[in-house]
């Protein structure tokens, strides 16, 4: 692996990790998007984040096409 390379995927490493230590840390303060579920129950909360987990791949998607665009 050419030495360019390898540093183009440590720095998108890099912002993955924190990006996730960011979400870690704000996630109960984070507002919900539409398109989360949220089913709540007496003793039981389901939370599935799809509209969150759809804008997270698309940013994603979009950061590393543009990193690693040759």
């Amino acid at each position: 692996m050419p030495l360019g390379s390898l540093g183009r995927v440590l720095i998108v490493a890099g912002l993955v990790l924190i990006v996730a230590g960011a979400v870690l840390v704000f996630a109960g303060r984070l507002p919900r998007v539409p398109g989360d579920i949220v089913v709540e129950r007496p003793n039981l909360t389901i939370y599935v984040p799809l509209g969150t987990m759809i804008l997270l791949s698309l940013a994603l998607t979009t950061i590393l096409n543009f990193v690693l665009r040759r």
